[in-house]
Formats: C-alpha cells, structure tokens, sequence
C-alpha cells in the first residue's frame, strides 16, 4: 500500500495566491512539525500558493526535505465571476461533478489533475493543497465525502490516504482540540 498524507493549509489572510499565513496559521505550521515528528515523509509536493508552502516550511526544514511545486495542487477556480451565490454553487458540485461555471473548471476537472499528482507521488509523501480541492481528493477514494465534510475541515487539516490495488481508506489525523494553537 501507498500513504499519502493530505494537508490543507493554515490560517491564512486572505484567498488570493500570494496571502500569507495569519499569526495563528505560522503558529499552526509550527504544530504540524509535531504531528509530523513520528511519520516517516520522503517528499513534499506543494500547492504553489504562498500560505500552502509556508503552512509546510518549517517540516519540510525539520525533516531537511524540499519542497517540490506543482501547479496541479493549486486551488480550484470555482468561476472567475463573483458570485453572491457561491456556497450554493459550490454545493451543487459535490452533486453535479460535470457543472462548470464561468471561468471555473468542474469537480471531475479539478479532481483529474489533483489525482495525477497523488498517482505520480512516492509513497510517504506530504501533498499540500486547499480545501475544495482536498476534498476532492478524498471524495474520489470515499464517495461519502462530500460538501457538508468540506465544510468541516479546518485549518490546517490532515488526512491520510492508503492506496491499495483494491481498496483504499483515510483517515483523519489532525485533532483540533489537541493543538494548542487553535
């Protein structure tokens, strides 16, 4: 079996590519060196946005890994209108993985990308990506999941995926209440 293990960013200042990590989210980065510390991780590949790189900067250094970028685990465009209306567009998605909205690509869209990198990643590798797309990645191996789990993630949040031939599970492994920071 292959692990992968999932991270969604800290608490960030904003949405846009660049926002940085909030007080808390450096905070938080630094409780993922502890959740992290008993795991053995080989890679990191990383969302290139600036809060999903600095959310795994300071493992990344504690490990003495790199952190590898790629495009494909940047976050989904949901539409590049505003939309008053998105976290019921939003929901549609989960329910309509075809619906594309102005300037946005679909759920399946969004999903085939994020699954070539978990599919081309080593085993024991940390992948940091966003929520929506998160979630679509673990709905893909747990057709359970879905918006309303969306909606339950934190951050940061991470699961672990073991990829098997036949099957494969998650499971969560960050623990609000466990974490001081939050």
């Amino acid at each position: 079996m292959k692990t992968i293990y999932l991270v969604r960013h800290c608490a960030a200042t904003g949405q846009s590519p660049d926002a940085e990590l909030s007080n808390l989210g450096f905070q938080q980065a630094n409780d993922l060196i502890l959740l992290f510390d008993h795991i053995e991780v080989e890679h990191i590949i990383s969302s290139p946005f600036l809060r999903a790189q600095d959310s795994i900067k300071p493992t990344a250094q504690e490990k003495k890994l790199t952190i590898q970028l790629d495009e494909r685990l940047a976050e989904r465009t949901l539409s590049t209108s505003d939309l008053p209306n998105w976290l019921e567009l939003l929901e549609q998605t989960f329910m309509d993985i075809d619906l594309k909205l102005t300037g946005g690509e679909s759920s399946r869209e969004a999903t085939a990308r994020a699954i070539e990198v978990v599919n081309e990643a080593p085993n024991n590798s940390v992948l940091v990506t966003h929520g929506n797309l998160m979630s679509l990645i673990l709905k893909y191996y747990d057709n359970s999941f879905g918006f309303h789990q969306w909606k339950s993630l934190s951050n940061p949040d991470v699961y672990s995926l073991l990829i098997g031939d036949e099957e494969s599970r998650i499971s969560r492994l960050w623990q609000v209440e466990s974490h001081t920071s939050q």
